[in-house]
């Protein structure tokens, strides 16, 4: 029996705002166009084979590139990119070209940008997207990886970045 939540929005969302959460940018480039996005919903799903699940709001049409070119990276945000993160929040108005200005990008395998100060990249093959309600639910298996030099990683926590 499905059933409707009778917990208000604004009260899910403070309550969420206490979890803390790794920051990752996810990107993605092939022939719908680049796309770059600044999340903290994502995780490991299955170790064989690796596999990865990201969550994307639906309120950008643009986000809708990921489905369409099949791919993306997830990249570990370190605690020194935090201006990077920003930037491809939203924060700073700045267009998609100049937010990947603002780092060092390689391709690994799918053709998604993955940025090379992370400490890990992911890139990943779409294997399955969903959407639940207001967000796009991705899996990805991993095709390629790279892991950076260790350090301080980048947190969300109690609405502010912080670093761990």
């Amino acid at each position: 029996m499905l059933t409707t939540s009778t917990i208000d929005r604004d009260s899910f969302r403070q309550a969420m705002s206490r979890f803390a959460s790794a920051v990752h940018l996810v990107t993605t480039d092939g022939p719908a166009g680049r796309r770059g996005v600044t999340v903290s919903s994502a995780c490991s799903v299955s170790d064989d084979p690796a596999t990865l699940l990201v969550c994307l709001n639906t309120s950008s049409p643009a986000n809708d590139r990921f489905a369409e070119n099949g791919n993306f990276a997830l990249n570990l945000m370190s605690g020194a990119d935090e201006r990077l993160a920003r930037a491809f929040a939203g924060e700073g108005g700045l267009e998609p070209d100049e937010r990947f200005a603002l780092g060092e990008w390689d391709i690994l395998q799918t053709g998604a940008p993955v940025l090379r100060s992370a400490l890990a990249g992911f890139d990943c093959r779409m294997r399955d997207t969903r959407l639940v309600a207001t967000h796009r639910v991705m899996i990805g298996e991993v095709v390629a990886l790279r892991t950076g030099p260790p350090g301080p990683s980048l947190v969300y926590l109690d609405r502010r970045f912080r670093t761990l």
